[in-house]
């Protein structure tokens, strides 16, 4: 008997014992699920307060920006002349932004500005493709209007002042159709191609040509600017839009920027404190028509998605709201840039309605 009481007493002490375990463990787990389920609403938190703190900082550098473009503008010449020379003496872009026969002689090599590989060597059938002397003239141009793509155009009925500048620059091909012609205007006196839009839109002109050279006619006559020699993959396809141009009998000529400007305009532009992985177009052709032109006015050049007046949401273009594959590029730090000389007087940027 006593020794059936020791043994029941055992096993009521082993239940309590597992029974104990359990309860601990099962503590246990709901402790731990509770200490993450707090962990993760910490962090979701975190994350909101972080996007809603980056939309103030970005709401607050809009207020700033437009506070600083608010202010009457006035052309202020001799800051204009102390900038061209600067740019003169360091890029002259007047003679050579494009690759000519003049400056880039037969036998010679072309050095690419975007990636350390073998230079191109000059062949009499690569020399042929460049015009003998820079294609703008001798004298400035009274006025010209770069038009760069953004959202910020849509509606802004500035196509009739655009066409009415004396020079025309546009960046990668974008549409100047009827649809868009009340905003952008359609004069185009140079425009830029980048050659991944050749690829993108013309399977790169391995195929069916005839549609790119379609697709220029909305321009007129303009020079169409390739960066050919920025990269190795861009000379082939560049030099097949020349051909291309030469086979149909275009009317658009075809040049190509000079590697050799890009960088000389990258170091100029890094002296001044902008810190980027690459120039984008739009300051690239702006900073050739402070070269050209004796007053330069910038459409299109806004970098945000929130309206520096109305508050209201942008697209990415004019023509459309797609993003960037990549961020080489750093527009926000650039458009201060040009902000900083357009309040010396020294450029105009255009912003909001015309």
């Amino acid at each position: 008997m006593r020794k059936a009481l020791l043994m029941l007493l055992f096993s009521l002490t082993l239940c309590l014992v597992i029974v104990g375990i359990m309860v601990t463990s099962l503590w246990s787990t709901l402790s731990n699920r509770s200490e993450a389920a707090r962990g993760a609403l910490k962090l979701v938190a975190g994350k909101q307060a972080a996007t809603q703190c980056k939309e103030c900082r970005e709401k607050a550098n809009i207020d700033k920006l437009a506070q600083v473009h608010s202010q009457t503008w006035r052309k202020q010449e001799s800051r204009l002349q102390t900038f061209r020379a600067q740019l003169n003496m360091k890029c002259q872009g007047f003679s050579r932004a494009i690759i000519t026969q003049a400056n880039t002689l037969l036998g010679s090599k072309v050095t690419y500005d975007g990636e350390r590989r073998k230079p191109v060597e000059v062949t009499p059938k690569l020399y042929s493709t460049f015009p003998k002397e820079h294609p703008f003239g001798n004298v400035s141009f009274q006025s010209c209007a770069v038009v760069g793509n953004g959202g910020i155009l849509a509606n802004s009925s500035c196509g009739e002042e655009i066409d009415g500048a004396q020079f025309v620059i546009r960046c990668n091909l974008p549409p100047v159709d009827r649809k868009y012609q009340d905003d952008v205007g359609n004069k185009t006196d140079l425009v830029t191609a980048n050659p991944s839009i050749l690829l993108e839109r013309f399977e790169g002109l391995m195929e069916l040509r005839r549609p790119f050279v379609e697709s220029l006619g909305d321009y007129g006559q303009p020079m169409l600017a390739l960066p050919a020699f920025s990269y190795g993959h861009n000379t082939p396809v560049s030099l097949r839009a020349v051909y291309t141009l030469q086979d149909f009998n275009s009317p658009v000529r075809a040049v190509f920027l000079n590697p050799e400007y890009l960088q000389n305009l990258a170091r100029f532009w890094k002296a001044h404190g902008l810190r980027t992985v690459r120039l984008s177009t739009g300051l690239i052709v702006a900073s050739l028509a402070l070269e050209l032109c004796a007053s330069v006015t910038l459409y299109g050049f806004w970098p945000f998605s929130l309206h520096p007046f109305s508050k209201q949401h942008l697209t990415n273009h004019y023509y459309d709201d797609q993003q960037s594959k990549k961020s080489f590029h750093a527009m926000p730090a650039e458009f201060e840039q040009l902000l900083r000389l357009h309040s010396q007087g020294v450029i105009r940027v255009h912003l909001g309605s015309c």
